[in-house]
């Protein structure tokens, strides 16, 4: 049975890889095929956000040519701090 008090929120989920700080100088001259440097390394998993708001961790996943990502863990009250 759906619950009609949820049907047609919105929600937006977001997938935060990593962070980098830059100068916007730098981030102006990027072109194409420029590659960003993350704070994080290959098997660190990703932040999922719900409006930006962190909710879980998860692992990238690449499925023929589609990328999702995979939750591992939720995110406790205590680590919310984003």
């Amino acid at each position: 049975m759906e619950d009609k008090a949820i049907k047609g929120v919105d929600v937006e989920i977001s997938v935060v890889l990593g962070k980098a700080v830059m100068p916007i100088h730098q981030l102006l001259k990027m072109g194409r095929g420029a590659v960003i440097e993350l704070d994080t390394g290959v098997d660190d998993d990703a932040m999922v956000l719900a409006n930006n708001k962190p909710i879980a961790f998860g692992e990238i996943i690449v499925v023929d040519d589609n990328i999702g990502v995979s939750i591992t863990d939720k995110v406790s009250p205590n680590q919310r701090d984003f």
